[in-house]
């Protein structure tokens, strides 16, 4: 999928609190300058930068990822029937707190709708790497089926 609109991102340096690489005791997180004499709150030449509206990026192409999709987070199998009928517009995300079962579930609802998933094979990698770390002394072979795909471990 091509996107037709190029993402342009007009400023992606952070903006530095003022004097911040100066005073240890003042983290980098930006704080608008209050002092009557700032001078970067008014704004003299060479002093650093303050933040405004003009370095935001286009309305069209806002929160837009590489794929030209827009992420739409889904914590279970229903959500995804809200993207059925916007499969060009919008990608699947599944977010951070669901469950190993519930995210197998989301796949294969995923795959039989055509949606896109952004983090489709996110727990899946851990959960196989688990399992072959694990000592089974009593099981002489263990199967996972994860993503519709058998694999077997043999411990013996």
């Amino acid at each position: 999928m091509t996107r037709k609109v190029k993402i342009i991102k007009k400023k992606t340096k952070r903006f530095p609190r003022f004097e911040s690489d100066k005073l240890k005791t003042i983290k980098s997180s930006w704080r608008f300058p209050r002092g009557i004499d700032n001078r970067s709150r008014r704004r003299y030449r060479g002093a650093p930068l303050l933040p405004n509206i003009s370095y935001g990026s286009s309305r069209k192409t806002r929160h837009m990822l590489q794929n030209g999709l827009f992420k739409f987070i889904v914590n279970n199998s229903r959500d995804l029937d809200v993207l059925l009928l916007h499969q060009k517009k919008y990608a699947a995300e599944i977010g951070h707190a669901v469950s190993n079962k519930t995210r197998i579930k989301i796949r294969e609802h995923a795959a039989q709708l055509g949606v896109k998933l952004t983090n489709g094979k996110a727990r899946s990698r851990k959960l196989i790497a688990f399992f072959s770390l694990l000592d089974y002394e009593k099981f002489s072979d263990v199967k996972l089926n994860i993503l519709n795909i058998e694999i077997s471990i043999d411990f013996g």
